[in-house]
């Protein structure tokens, strides 16, 4: 897999070869594929304009997928972006009282699914996504993002 990290805020405590890695597993649970991303931490104000002209919402939100699926003649399959709002993570895992290396990963897992064609639009599709969630999330030692918690649109 080739992923790229940048966090154009300067200020992420997770280490890139951590966010690397779960991106890495992520990836390699779905596929055998060389695959190519980016994720990139953003803070609140690109955020707001991502969601904006993207999705035309007026609000920064956790994380964004912008999938490219372009499979070159010779090389990786170009999976597209992920823009994690790092404000965004911090609050939300404040507000549910977990640490925020969770909440990050589930983010950071969440936007690889996207990626690789999941989505959360209808009750099987989000169940389907939910499952693979846990089930990565698990293999990489982290709890259930679900427990105790009613499903949230992230």
């Amino acid at each position: 897999m080739i992923i790229e990290f940048e966090d154009s805020t300067a200020s992420c405590p997770i280490a890139s070869d951590q966010v690397v890695h779960w991106a890495n597993v992520t990836l390699s649970s779905e596929t055998d594929k060389i695959c190519e991303l980016a994720i990139r931490v953003v803070d609140a104000t690109e955020g707001l304009q991502l969601n904006e002209t993207f999705v035309g919402k007026r609000y920064p939100t956790n994380v964004l997928s912008f999938r490219a699926d372009i499979q070159l003649p010779e090389g990786p399959t170009i999976l597209g972006d992920i823009a994690v709002c790092l404000p965004v993570v911090e609050e939300e895992a404040h507000a549910q009282s977990i640490p925020f290396e969770h909440h990050l990963a589930h983010m950071v897992v969440h936007g690889c699914l996207h990626l690789m064609g999941y989505d959360h639009v209808n009750g099987n599709d989000a169940n389907e996504m939910e499952a693979k969630e846990i089930s990565i999330l698990s293999d990489l030692g982290y709890p259930n993002p679900y427990l105790g918690k009613e499903q949230k649109d992230t």
